[in-house]
């Protein structure tokens, strides 16, 4: 089922939440909508499913104008953060609760209810559980419920709310794998709401960044990372290095007269340079006039990856390697650096 939004603004009082907001899905894809709290994701959610209203612009669901479908006739599953579940229901009674409520010409009778129950437990890997009550359950259980209780009603589109947000890492990481492989599966059209890039950028086919209300940047995954659009999109998305240059014939150069990136689409004057910490190369050299110097201030190693921060003229810089190529460097070990895959914005 595929989704179409054009020019959809909201208002909450004298606050913007959504201003001119142009955004289409198509059908069977799964878009991560990722940005800083405030930012409009939830609200645009809950426009989708009816449960907040857009002051102007379209909103189409499989080519009809969704605002006049019903919330319950939209054919929408919503899995919120904090579960929601039912805690005077078992498993069995939240997951059958949205059949149960439909009007009784489309009501699946009880043999039919308790077949879907069962094989939906199965579906998120809770079979033999369905007389447990949800305080009887560890976080990642409960949520593997809420997903349940979304798709025992057979949604044609389902909109998750940072529905791990309240998870701890090793759950998280378990239920990223479990969710996207049970999209392919299903071939639901889905929005992720989330704080975590790492969590949008292993999960979706396509990422939204909003800022302010606004969307700031959406494309494929591996674009929207290779080239951010903005400083915001640059900084936000994953880890980054920025250092003021001076733009002149298209190069761009540190303060302290070091290039860094050469071809610039900038008129002259400042700017500023982005790149990545996997992006800098370091040498235990002697530095020559052409290559910055820098000493090492710290070494992180977290599992097979090390984390080098740098003092430099220029600033403090991060970088980050295997940790079996830090070939002896220590704290206080004078280095040399350069930088692959610069991006260089107009100074804001």
């Amino acid at each position: 089922m595929s989704i179409d939004l054009r020019g959809i603004c909201c208002r909450f009082g004298s606050t913007a939440a959504l201003s001119d907001i142009d955004l289409s899905v198509g059908d069977g894809e799964f878009v991560a909508l990722l940005g800083p709290s405030g930012s409009g994701k939830t609200t645009l959610l809950r426009i989708l499913a009816g449960l907040e209203f857009a002051d102007t612009g379209g909103l189409q669901i499989d080519g009809r104008d969704a605002h006049r479908i019903a919330p319950r006739d939209r054919g929408i599953g919503f899995v919120f953060q904090h579960y929601a579940l039912f805690r005077h229901m078992t498993v069995a009674g939240n997951i059958r609760f949205g059949l149960e409520i439909r009007p009784r010409r489309t009501r699946p009778n009880r043999r039919e209810i308790d077949r879907r129950v069962a094989e939906l437990l199965d579906m998120v890997q809770l079979p033999g559980m369905e007389r447990r009550y949800p305080t009887q359950l560890s976080g990642g259980q409960q949520q593997r419920v809420a997903l349940a209780r979304a798709l025992a009603v057979e949604p044609r589109i389902l909109l998750l709310d940072e529905p791990f947000g309240a998870l701890d890492t090793k759950v998280r990481e378990e239920l990223r794998g479990f969710l996207k492989d049970l999209h392919k599966r299903l071939g639901i059209t889905s929005l992720f709401v989330t704080h975590d890039q790492d969590e949008a950028l292993e999960i979706a086919d396509r990422i939204v960044i909003m800022r302010d209300g606004r969307i700031e940047q959406a494309g494929p995954t591996a674009e929207v990372y290779a080239a951010p659009v903005s400083p915001f999109v640059f900084e936000f998305l994953g880890q980054s290095n920025r250092l003021a240059v001076d733009v002149m014939a298209g190069r761009a150069t540190t303060r302290s007269g070091v290039a860094v990136a050469e071809g610039i689409a900038l008129p002259d004057g400042s700017a500023v340079a982005f790149f990545r910490p996997h992006d800098l190369d370091l040498t235990q050299a002697p530095a020559t006039d052409s290559v910055p110097t820098a000493r090492v201030s710290d070494i992180a190693v977290v599992g097979a990856r090390a984390r080098i921060t740098l003092i430099d003229q220029d600033g403090v810089l991060s970088a980050e390697l295997p940790a079996d190529q830090l070939n002896g460097m220590s704290i206080g070990s004078p280095v040399s650096w350069t930088a692959r895959r610069v991006r260089v914005f107009r100074e804001s």
